[in-house]
């Protein structure tokens, strides 16, 4: 098999959990470098990493760059993406920068690789948030023909960085102790709280964060429905790892519910827990650490006509982030498009 030089770029949360899912899957790398903005050394996967700074002559021997990305804030990907790619390196960005460009595929594997066909060498991550919904709708879009998605999410601490786990690991402690608990990630302290924005304000959609407005702008590109009409409600709570959605399913046609539970039983990456009478749905902790997505609670909505609810858990740091980027780059591997 061919060996590919491989660059993470990024070294928080998300760029050593690449890292690490890259040895675990013992991706074909013949070197595996990893890039930040400052050197130091940093133990990833039980190994000594020399981290170098990252520049734009990091990626002239590079084959396939990671760029781990960083909610929020424009990503290294911004400065160095495309100066990579024209040293023919392909760049798989888990960053939100270039979502959106015609110029680049938005891709889930199992949902829409052929998307890769038309890659300019540049390839995006979907958000984390979108990523679960989308692994769980798309099975049952294929039978029964998505019309809306409502959505409301529960999002853990990790999607905002390693910051974001300490300060409610010391609010947690605070706490305990009787101390004073103090806020400097969110707008308000998270623990024992629940705090719906996540983002910052949307002009494209009224009253809308920036994470609601991707899950219905890249829900719509990776799905190749652009008049898709979806609802997002995104929440920020005090969970460390692992995110949780409630999604309301409208469609075309009747479902049937069992057969909505075959799809989705079937379906690469998604696994089913569904025995409410024996409590038994996915939660983040049951979740966290995994690859699959687990979906819940499937039911008919009284509602609406043709509408099933569902609960879908992912561990938001793994398939969210860093094992959907390498899964696109196995996808181009076994495609040959690299």
């Amino acid at each position: 098999m061919k060996k590919f030089k491989v660059g993470v770029v990024g070294a928080g949360m998300v760029g050593k959990k690449m890292v690490e899912i890259l040895i675990e899957r013992n991706f074909p790398f013949s070197e595996l470098k990893v890039f930040a903005t400052r050197e130091r050394e940093e133990k990833i996967a039980g190994r000594i990493f020399k981290v170098e700074k990252t520049t734009e002559d990091c990626f002239d021997d590079i084959d396939i760059a990671f760029f781990a990305g960083t909610e929020g804030e424009k990503g290294a990907s911004k400065i160095f993406g495309w100066k990579a790619v024209e040293k023919n390196t392909i760049v798989i960005d888990n960053g939100s920068d270039f979502r959106m460009d015609s110029r680049v595929p938005l891709v889930i594997p199992e949902v829409n690789p052929h998307h890769l066909k038309k890659h300019q060498g540049f390839i995006a991550n979907p958000n984390c948030s979108t990523i679960q919904m989308v692994m769980a709708v798309y099975p049952l879009h294929k039978e029964f023909k998505l019309k809306k998605i409502i959505v409301s999410t529960y999002q853990s601490v990790s999607g905002s960085g390693r910051k974001a786990v300490v300060e409610l690991q010391n609010q947690v402690e605070n706490y305990v102790r009787g101390e004073e608990i103090k806020n400097e990630v969110y707008p308000y302290q998270i623990f024992g709280n629940v705090i719906p924005e996540i983002g910052s304000l949307s002009q494209e959609f009224p009253g809308y964060f920036t994470e609601e407005v991707k899950m219905i702008k890249e829900t719509r590109k990776i799905l190749d429905e652009p008049e898709l009409e979806i609802s997002a409600t995104c929440v920020r709570v005090p969970v460390f790892n692992g995110h949780s959605e409630s999604v309301t399913c409208i469609f075309e046609k009747e479902v049937n519910l069992e057969k909505a539970k075959e799809l989705l039983e079937n379906f690469p990456g998604v696994k089913v827990m569904d025995n409410p009478e024996k409590s038994i749905y996915p939660t983040p902790l049951f979740a966290s650490e995994k690859d699959e997505v687990f979906v819940g609670r499937i039911r008919k909505n009284p509602a609406f006509e043709n509408s099933i609810d569902m609960w879908v858990v992912s561990d938001n740091i793994r398939k969210g982030a860093a094992l959907n980027a390498i899964q696109i780059a196995e996808k181009m591997i076994e495609e040959n498009l690299i």
